[in-house]
This record gives structure tokens, sequence and C-alpha cells, in this order.
């Protein structure tokens, strides 16, 4: 560490009591006597005096963040039990430390309130002069420096715990001032100078001897500046300028860290140990095992646990209790080496000096380049440019070289015979020891080093980039930040400010150098250091074609190729058994690369034609291969021939096989294959059944179906053609088939819904299964879509399976007699359970989707009707508390608040999900606010009672017992009544009965004609009259208060006073009965569809017909006929 003075004032006759910095490190405050002066913190010019203090200034400071604000009318003040000397706040501002005349140091709170009292041992005899809070953010607790009168510097936790012992000063300290970031601490004193310490109190050298007591001392924000101000008035600003100690020794760099500790790094596994010597570390050096650090007043030697190159465990060997002077250090095994100007120092690790040489000039480099322990070598370049090697054991040094300018960098190739030189003009010199003479020069060099592992290799930096050399080949550069210090395999050492790493630096460009020459095993050399797998194939495929196979097998080793390496193999045992023809072996190489037309070249050249010719022919590169053909062997012209009908004929090209077949002579196989195969069986005549099955046998292998279906048809066998359409996919024609022939229709529609089911087209393979009659099958597939559509909660698409489930049960009912039951009763279960999902899937979106597009009438309704449906086992997917959910909220919005009040108090004994609890909730609150009633019931149409709007016997009258028939759509009650026929009447009987309208008087029509003349038209009694005319109105009556449902029942009269316009009637498949509903208001418009026989308002269905272009319940086509 130097201190280098940048500016120096005097203020005459006025002590400098306190200085501080401006926060940003700009301006400088002092006080001096009476006066406040700002300075310019960069080069000491005076800026302003600050005026209005009628007494001497002790203490300047600069705000942060403001003590109390100036609205404040009063400061608060605190008695102390002795006078202030210093004060100081935490980081945080949290706690305020105060420095006192008798010794102790309070810490208090903002409040004032003492929280911590430190009474120091020397108490009044030893006042508090100054004390710092180390500003670190690292730190875990804030740490208080003390210094007093007592001559003793201290440290304290927050809390009051001393940490560490108490550090002796030789002088009465009055400042103590941290550096930004709390790494060092500056203290001045009585003295007459300021001394830097670390930050655990070790003294680390002085900043600038001045001729009075330093009042005060301050480190400029993020600077290594220090700015003293002494009792004489005198005011001094440093430049701390901390040097690199550091050592370098193959793949280990030794450095200090904070000045004390020393760091020793493994550059290759990053493996760092830090050694903390507690005292200021001034030299350090490093060889193989050892480590010699060098501290004021000592040397200590370590060395390694043990031999492994990777460990990192040092300990103590020796130390030295001596004081040293020198400019450079060196270790060996046994010694260590001091430098000092001319003068060379070998001393033992016990102190004795055993060496000494005195140079010609000064030292300006010394290296060790190893050596057997206790006889190491030395290398020392001088500022003459005398170039000398040293033996330990040796007192005369041996001069290698001697130049002209002085020498900066010096280092020794791995086997000795090399010497690499940077003079003062930055210029690299190569030079054969052995001969003296300058190999080769490079300029912009600042350091250089020769490869430990290849003798061939140097690398040196200069102007940001790094330089490599490879024997006598041009530099590869690549750009690098700090300067080259080591060069080990692939591996560059680089130093950059205090920061050494190793950079990975790929050889290829060398290597590649090498392989331009056909320099195979000196490629391999450098390959070894480190490249990449790429570099490897292409050194291994030169060396192979350059036939260095020794090399190259080497080289595909590495990369793992078994393929040349078992060619490199054939080639070893063919020359082992007596082989030299290289241009054979190099032909052998091309074949192997690829490279076919150079190897059919070298074939011919060496007299191997038959070799050019297998190989053109097991390429299948026949046309290559005739060139080849004249000068073999003429057998060998069929045998190609033959070969290549093979390769068409596997190609899937009978045609041009046959040719080639017949070319060759091979006349059966040509039959077997020709391409005119349809001809002959066009020409065969249709009795000739084994001729013609082979023919489309092969038009089936080579996927003629269009030939094949024409010869399955010619023999007639409709068998054979069916199956061929099944098993091509041609579904059209094989449905034709079947229309024309029904009892192909198993062997068509089955494997049909297979292929259906395969390529996820369900409906389909389900409709396919039934028109073959495999019932069985169209259920499991409906089953699984139905069970498939609950589980993904697609509740519309579970409703249209479970109907069309129900429908395939009325289907085996009505064709197996045994069945009929069992499947009639599913029947009756899958209708129920596909209206429930139809439904649901209404509230599904309006309780999970964030907009629903039903009006809240109708989402009243749809809740109102399935729970008036659901039975105690609830179908899987539906969620009563959905429902309730539902209906609560649409019942609270149309003033059903009796209905909404019964929801939420049947909500309240299910398990709510968490989403609905709190609107629940609310909504539980907020209707006890409403009356206790709905605002209407339900119409019954049959018997005129009002319905309570959620009834417990479910959907049917309370009075009659009557169901109520819903619209499929809004879910409104319609007004049908459902009729039954008397026995004996047939359904087609009564139909026509209907169809009759047989036309009567209407007399209420000739009453409203004599009431003309009068304005008091209707009468409260003509209801009954028209009861009583209507014959049906009659039937509808029943016994009043009856528990058994009655139903209506009607006779031929009564149907044949029916309109045919009020009549509703579900033509159900057998064996199910139809059903009959008549209409009582027939200004109301009904539609039913066809095929479900569900009810519609005729608006509603039309424009849910016109939205999806089906009905919205079975998804029948509006296009498709009744």
């Amino acid at each position: 560490m130097r201190a280098v003075l940048a500016w120096k004032e005097t203020i005459r006759e006025q002590c400098v009591y306190d200085l501080a910095f401006k926060p940003d490190g700009t301006q400088l405050i002092i006080a001096a006597g009476l006066r406040v002066l700002v300075y310019d913190a960069a080069d000491g010019a005076i800026i302003q005096p600050l005026k209005g203090h009628k007494d001497i200034v002790y203490c300047v400071a600069y705000a942060k963040d403001g003590l109390w604000s100036p609205e404040q009318k009063s400061v608060n003040k605190h008695k102390v039990s002795s006078k202030i000397t210093c004060c100081g706040w935490t980081n945080d501002g949290q706690y305020l430390a105060l420095g006192m005349m008798n010794g102790v140091v309070s810490i208090r709170n903002k409040n004032g309130e003492e929280k911590v009292k430190i009474e120091r041992p020397g108490g009044s005899s030893s006042p508090i002069w100054s004390i710092a809070w180390n500003p670190s953010k690292d730190e875990h607790n804030d740490i208080l420096a003390v210094a007093d009168w007592g001559q003793k510097l201290s440290f304290y936790q927050l809390s009051g715990k001393q940490i560490g012992k108490d550090r002796t000063l030789t002088y009465d300290p009055c400042c103590v001032s941290y550096f930004s970031k709390g790494e060092y601490i500056v203290m001045g004193g009585s003295d007459k100078q300021a001394s830097l310490y670390t930050k655990d109190g070790v003294r680390l050298g002085a900043i600038g001897e001045q001729n009075a007591w330093v009042w005060t001392c301050r480190v400029k924000p993020d600077s290594n500046f220090v700015v003293l101000g002494c009792q004489d008035g005198t005011i001094a600003c440093y430049q701390l300028i901390f040097s690199t100690v550091h050592g370098l020794y193959k793949d280990r760099y030794a450095y200090r860290d904070s000045m004390t500790d020393v760091i020793v790094q493994h550059l290759i596994t990053e493996q760092k140990v830090r050694i903390k010597c507690r005292e200021l570390v001034k030299k350090i050096a490093i060889y193989r095992n050892r480590l010699a650090i060098q501290l004021p007043e000592k040397i200590l030697i370590y060395e390694l646990y043990s031999d492994d190159s990777s460990d990192m465990h040092y300990r103590i060997k020796e130390k030295i209790c001596r004081k040293f002077e020198c400019n450079l250090l060196v270790v060996c095994s046994q010694h260590i080496i001091l430098c000092q100007e001319k003068r060379l120092q070998c001393l033992s690790f016990t102190s004795i000096r055993e060496k000494e040489w005195v140079m010609e000039s000064l030292i300006r480099y010394i290296k060790v380049i190893g050596g057997p322990p206790g006889r190491e070598g030395l290398l020392v370049g001088l500022k003459n440019g005398a170039i000398l090697k040293i033996f330990v054991d040796n007192p005369f040094p041996i001069t290698l070289l001697k130049l002209s300018t002085s020498v900066r960098c010096l280092d020794m190739s791995a086997s000795r015979n090399k010497l690499a030189v940077v003079d003062e003009h930055n210029t690299l010199l190569v030079y054969d020891i052995n001969s003296k003479e300058l190999l080769f020069q490079e300029p912009n060099a600042n350091s250089v080093a020769w490869n430990t592992q290849c003798e061939d290799m140097l690398c040196f930096s200069g102007n940001g980039y790094l330089n490599i050399k490879a024997s006598n080949f041009p530099v590869h550069q690549q750009k690098m930040q700090g300067f080259m210090v080591g060069y080990n395999g692939s591996k560059i050492f680089c130093l950059h400010v205090y920061s050494m790493s190793a950079v990975e630096v790929p050889q290829s460009a060398p290597m590649y150098q090498y392989l331009e020459r056909k320099m195979f095993k000196e490629a391999y050399q450098i390959a070894c250091l480190g490249v990449t797998d790429s570099d490897w194939r292409d050194l291994a495929t030169e060396a192979l074609e350059g036939l260095d196979f020794d090399t190259a097998k080497k080289a595909f080793i590495r990369i793992r190729d078994l393929r040349y390496l078992e060619l490199i193999n054939s080639i070893e045992e063919r020359k082992k058994r007596g082989e030299n023809d290289n241009e054979l072996f190099l032909a052998d190489v091309y074949a192997y690369q690829g490279k076919f037309h150079e190897a059919a070249k070298l074939y011919k050249r060496t007299g191997h034609e038959s070799r050019a010719l297998s190989m053109y022919t097991d390429l299948r590169m026949f046309e290559y291969a005739k060139e080849f053909v004249g000068a073999t062997d003429p057998k060998s012209s069929r045998i190609l021939m033959t070969k290549q009908a093979d390769w068409a004929k596997s190609s899937k090209e009978p045609r041009a096989a046959a040719e080639m077949y017949l070319s060759a002579g091979e006349h059966l196989k040509a039959i077997d294959i020709i391409g005119e195969l349809i001809d002959i069986a066009r020409k065969l005549d249709k009795a000739e059944r084994e001729p013609l099955a082979k023919c489309a046998l092969h038009f089936k292998r080579l996927k003629h179906h269009g030939y094949a279906s024409e010869t399955y048809s010619k023999m007639g066998d409709l068998q054979a053609l069916v199956q061929l359409h099944v098993e091509t996919r041609h579904w059209e024609e094989a449905f034709s088939l079947v229309e024309k022939h029904p009892q192909f229709k198993n062997d068509v529609f089955v494997p049909y819904a297979q292929w259906l089911a395969e390529n996820d087209r369900f409906e389909e393979a389900q409709k396919a299964f039934h028109k073959a009659g495999r019932q069985n099958e169209a259920v499991k597939v409906l089953e699984q879509l139905t069970h498939n559509a609950v589980v993904e909660n697609r509740f519309n698409d579970a409703g249209y399976y479970y109907w069309m489930l129900s429908m395939q049960c009325l289907d085996i009912a009505r064709e197996s007699e045994e069945q009929r039951d069992e499947m009639l009763k599913k029947f009756e279960r899958f209708q129920h359970l596909a209206e429930l999902y139809h439904v649901y899937r209404s509230i599904q979106r309006y309780t999970d989707e964030p907009f629903s597009s039903h009006m809240p009438e109708t989402l009243f309704n749809i809740c109102r009707f399935l729970l008036n449906n659901l039975t105690k086992d609830i179908p899987p997917g539906i969620s009563k508390v959905n429902t309730l959910y539902a209906l609560a909220k649409q019942s609270q919005k149309l003033g059903a608040y009796k209905l909404a009040r019964y929801s939420y108090e049947k909500l309240q004994e299910l398990h709510i999900p968490s989403r609905f609890q709190e609107s629940i909730e609310l909504g539980s609150l907020t209707i006890r606010s409403k009356p206790f009633h709905d605002s209407e019931g339900m119409m019954c149409y049959r018997c005129s009672t009002n319905n309570p709007l959620l009834n417990n016997r479910g959907g049917v009258c309370i009075n009659c017992r009557q169901p109520f028939i819903y619209s499929a759509s809004s879910y409104e009650v319609l007004p049908l009544v459902q009729f039954y026929l008397e026995e004996g009447i047939s359904d087609e009987e009564a139909v026509s009965l209907i169809d009759l309208e047989v036309p009567h008087m209407d007399e209420r029509e000739a009453r409203w004609q004599d009431m003309d003349n009068e304005l008091q038209a209707l009468r409260m009694d003509d209801g009954l009259d028209d009861a009583e005319e209507d014959p049906f109105t009659a039937k509808m009556s029943f016994e009043q208060g009856g528990s058994n449902f009655v139903p209506v029942k009607v006779s031929r009269s009564v149907l044949r006073s029916m309109s045919r316009r009020d009549v509703l009637i579900k033509r159900w498949p057998r064996p199910l009965k139809w059903e009959y509903f008549r209409s009582l208001l027939p200004d109301v418009s009904i539609t039913m569809c066809p095929t479900c026989f569900k009810m519609f308002h005729s608006e509603d269905y039309e424009l849910l017909v016109l939205q999806h272009s089906c009905c919205p319940y079975c998804r029948r086509p509006i296009d498709e006929p009744n």
C-alpha cells in the first residue's frame, strides 16, 4: 500500500477540528476556527466560506436524510452523566451512540432512551475521543469502533458485546473513520500521522506524516482518497494505491485479499482456500506444494497436506521470524530466495543464508523453472538485458543470452531448448538456447508463456489480444481482457485487474496448421490439449487419407467411431499378410467415406475392377456398375441384371423388375410379376378360376384395387370382392354391394364400425354396429360415449347419448321377446336421464361460465323442473348445490322469496364450494329482509289448482295428480292434458276418428249473434255451458280428495268431437303404445319433434332449429324426412 499526496492546503493559525465530504464526494466542508470552508474535493480549491458562527466550530456534517424537520418547533433534550465528546448514528438511523469524557459509551434509541451502556476499563482517565459505526451492508450486526485516550481501539456489537480484544495503540487517537464499504479504518492522533487499519483493527501502514496532531481524517465516498486535518491548519489529501500481491505456479494462484488474508485458488477446479494471517501480507510466493507469505516481522512457509494435485489444505511447515526487506520473493522446495535490487539471497527454511549472488544490474524478472528438490533452477532477467540461469546449489550464475534492451518477462520451454523473452519495447523474441539463434519475433507483447504440455506452443498477450503461436506457423489471435500469465494444456491463465481466471482455448487453429503440412503426429499432440469432436474427426480423416493409420486409429478411438476402426483393423491385418498397395488401401478409405467415384478410379488403376463393380452393385448404382461389366467375367453381366431386377422388385417397381428378369433369362420370375397381368386376366375364361384367382391375388399385392375388383367380379366371387373392398377401405363400393346382396351386411358394417371407432368417429361407429345388427356393440359404444361426456362435463352430449341409448334399448325390446321387459325399464331410465342431463347443461353453464344465454324465467323453470324430478340417487355429474344456488338467485330476481329462502336453507345442509360460500352467506342474510311468500304459483290445466313452485310430489298436480307437460326449451307448463283410449279402440281407429272432425251446430256462436245488440255479451255461466257442451272437458272431472291419479279416458264419441288441430300424438314405435295429448288453449301454438316427441312452444322451436339446424334435443336435422 502506498500513499500519494494529491493536494495540500494550509489555513494559518487555525486548528482544523473536523471535516466532512458531501455524500457524492464532490465537495469537502472544513471546520477551521470560527470559519466553515467549502473546498473542491478534486483539487483542493476553495469554493466558498460559510459565515455566521461567532465561536469555534468543532463539528461539521452533511445531512443525508435529516434528523428533524424545520416544521418542528423544538428539539428534545436529554441529560447525560458526562461531557459528550463524539456521537454517531447506526446505518438504519434507529440508534445513536454517544462517547463521553468519563470513558462511557451510551447507545440510545431515537427517543433518547438509553438501551446499552458500555463502561470502558480506564474510566474517566480514558475519555472516549472518537467512535464510528461500520457502514458495510455485508455485516450481519452493527459494529461500533471505539477509540479512547487510554490508547486503545475496541469493537462492539449493538448489544454492547465486545468483539475480540482491545487493540493497543502507541498514540492518543483523535479520529476514527471507515471506508465507504467498511473494509478499512483510517485513524489519526497525537503521533502526527494518519494510519490505515483493517476493519478488525490490524495496522497496515502510515498515510502521510504531518508536523502537528491529526485532529480529523475522512475517506472520500466510494474512493481511495483520504483527507487529513491537523492542529496547525494543514489539510492534506492522499490517494491510497493498493498494489496486487500474488504468485502463480502452473494451475495454482495465490493472492492477497483484505490486505491480511491470502487466498489460494485452483484455476482448474475453481476451488479456493483462505489463509488468515491477521497481519499485513507483503509478499507471496508459490511453488509445487510450497507457499511462502511474507509478513512485516516474519515469513511463513506452508505445505500441502498430501501430494494430490487437487488438494487445497495447507499447513504451516516453518516460520522465519525475521524482518526482511526485498523487492521479490521466490520459494523452492527447501529454500526461499529474496531479491533486493541487484542482490539475490538464498535462505533455508531455518533462516540460514546459504548462497548470495550479486548481479551487475537491477533484477527485473525472476522465475523458478523446476528441478530436483534443493537443486531448482531460476531464470533471471536483468535491466541491462542479460538473461541468467541460476541453480540454488551452485554459486556461479550461467549467462544464457545478452540482449541490448531491458528484460520485462521470461519463460523457458518444457524441454529447456527454447527461450521466450519480452523486452521493454514490448517485442517478443524467441531464441534457441543451444545455438543462441533468434527463431522469430512478434510485436505487441507484454507477457509470454510456453505451453507446459507441448514443446512447440507458446502464447503471449498485448493490446487487448491473446496470441497463440505453434512452431513457426502464423499467429492465431483472439480478443482478451487483462494479460496472460500461464499456459497449461488447453487452458490459458489470465489476470484481469485483481481476478485470475482460466480461459479454455480450443487448440483447433494450430492443429489445422499442422494438418495442412501433413504433420499428423504433431497435430495429434495439439489435439490432445483440447479440441472439439468435429476437430478430432477431421484429424482422423486427414490422417487416414494420408495413410498414417496409427494416428488415425488413436483419433477414431477418441470419437468412438467403430466403423472406421474396423476398416483400419482390416487394413492392418492385410498389411501383416504382405499387402502393401497404398492406392488400394486409399481406395477402400474413399469407399468408406462415400467418395465412390474416386474409389472406383483407384480400384481401376490398381487392377481391381471387380471391387468397383461389387461396390456399385451393392449401392444399387447400376448405371455406373455397367461401365465395369465388360472388363470382368461375362457371367457378371447376367448377375448384375438379376441383382438390378431384385432391387426393382423390392422397390415396388414390378414392371421394371419383370423386364430385367426377362433380360437376365429369369423367365419364371418375370411371369410371376409381369405388368400385363390384366390383359391375361381379361383373356382368360371365367371358368378358369385358379389362374384368375392368382391374377387377382397379384393385383391385390401390387395394390391394383380396380384390376382385382374386375377379376373377382368376372369370377363371380362376391365374398372375395366384399373382402377386397373392406381391406382397401373402399366403403362406398362395399355399401352399394350390400344393397344388392344384404347377406354380406355383417361382413361390411362390422369392419366399417371398427374402422370408425379406431378413427375416433364413435357416433358413426355406433350407427354402423346398429345397421350390422350388433346391438350389444352399439350399446357398448354409446355407454362409453355417455360416460366420457359426463366425466368431461359435456352434459348436452350426455343427454343426447342417453336419448340414443334409450332408442337403442327400444330397438332391442322390439326384436327380442326375452329381453323386452328389461329393455323397456332401461328405456324409461335412459329417457329420464337424458332429460335430466339436457336440463342440467343450462345450470352448469350459468354457475361455471361468466355469461348465460337464458332468461331468468327460463333458468327458474329449469331449476324447478330438475329439483322436482331428482330422486334420492342423484346421477353422476349433476350438482344439487349448483341447482339450488341457481334457483335461489333466480327466485330472488323474480320475487319468489319463499322459494329463495327454502333454497338457501337447503344449501346450508350441503357441502358448499368456497367460490359460492360468500355469495350464499350474503344471499341467506338479504333474503330474510324479504316477505315470506312467492309472487305466484303454478296452475294445473286439468283442475285449475294453484300448485306450489316446488312440489314434493314431483312433476304432478298436488290435487288431481295429473302429470305436467313441460316445454323442452323454456320448461314452462304447457296447456296439455294427456288422455287415454277406452279399451277396444286401436291407435289407427282413434286417429281416423279424430281426423273426421264431425261438424256440429255451434250454439255458442248462435248465442253470440242473438246478443249482438246487447252490451253485456259475456256472462259468468258461459264457462259452465261450454263444459257441458265439450265432451272432453266433462271427462276431465274427477272425484275431489282422492289419493290416486284418475286418468282421462275417452270414448269414440269424444274422439269424434275433437279437432285434429288440438290433439298431439306421440307415435312411439312398438312395443310402446302411442300417447295422446289435448291442448286446452288452442291459441297457444305447440310444436312436437317427430323423432324425440319433445314438446316446444312453436316460436322457441323455430328459433332453436334456426340456430342449430336440428332439433335441440335429439339433433334430428331439419331436412331429414319423418
